[in-house]
């Protein structure tokens, strides 16, 4: 079957223009430009992405629509701009397979990551039809004939589909996602009840890929915001019965830029690929917060 997949492009070492976007997120890497996924990043899970979209203020940004065919001096030079690619595919075919394709036989400059390709190391995060998902996991009888990728709303863009992660995972180290346990070493492993893991297994299939995080409007109005993700990290080890930890983890989550600053809206628990409920985890640990002080 033919599909359509349009792509945001974009170069920010191409222009010396910083285009008119904005929610970046913590200290981009150098060379990397602001957010630009908010362009088609909706409030919430919506079934396509709109056409030439509108940041997180809601101010409208014109992005140019060229197709893989046209003459390069016609293509843009600097600015995000869409570009189509008509490709034969099968249906079972995933959106990573596609972005392959182009790569390897229409555009060779075309950037963005992977990794395993099956969907355990997040790499391949993306916003696809309007909605945060992994490119190596969602089929193109899923999507129909007209796909649209762009990067994650609210990250800096380094090119194309890449986003700047540095102050994502800055984020999750804050929290703490390590055990912390000062007692001796037992002979063998620290035991626990079956009944005790089964309090945090939820927020152990985390993989890290920042889709939670970047589909929260939280997070697009204050970057500030420690994010779904590294408070699911958190949780991991607040709730462990045999860390020691969660007093301090607790303690760094009850600033106003932790737990407070979710509002319920869910668009994490739709954007996760590995179906965590992280708006309960967020919920348990801020009653934890209020437990503790209480």
């Amino acid at each position: 079957m033919e599909v359509t997949l349009r792509i945001l492009r974009y170069d920010p070492e191409s222009t010396s223009a910083a285009p008119t976007l904005t929610l970046a997120a913590g200290e981009p890497a150098a060379g990397a430009a602001p957010s630009m996924g908010a362009l088609a990043a909706p409030a919430a899970p919506a079934p396509a992405a709109p056409e030439a979209g509108a940041s997180a203020g809601g101010a409208a940004t014109a992005v140019a629509v060229q197709t893989a065919s046209a003459p390069a001096a016609a293509i843009p030079v600097g600015g995000p701009h869409w570009v189509e690619y008509k490709l034969n595919v099968d249906p079972m075919d995933r959106v990573l397979d596609l972005l392959i394709k182009v790569k390897a036989d229409q555009d060779g400059s075309l950037s963005f990551r992977r990794s395993c390709g099956h969907g355990i190391c997040g790499s391949d995060a993306m916003l696809i039809n309007g909605r945060n998902r992994l490119a190596c996991r969602i089929r193109v009888d899923q999507l129909g004939r007209k796909i649209s990728v762009a990067p994650l709303p609210g990250l800096p863009v380094v090119k194309d589909l890449i986003v700047d992660m540095n102050g994502f995972f800055g984020k999750y180290r804050s929290v703490k996602p390590f055990l912390i346990n000062d007692q001796p070493e037992p002979e063998r492993e620290r035991r626990q009840s079956q009944a005790d893991r089964a309090i945090y297994d939820d927020t152990t299939k985390c993989i890290l890929c920042a889709a939670c995080t970047s589909s929260c409007p939280s997070f697009w109005a204050r970057p500030e915001y420690v994010g779904p993700a590294a408070i699911v990290q958190a949780h991991r080890f607040i709730f462990d019965s045999r860390d020691e930890g969660s007093d301090e983890r607790l303690e760094i989550l009850a600033d106003e830029n932790g737990v407070w600053r979710c509002r319920t809206i869910f668009n994490c628990v739709d954007a996760c690929p590995r179906g965590i409920n992280i708006t309960r985890a967020i919920l348990e640990v801020s009653s934890a917060i209020v437990g503790r002080r209480g």
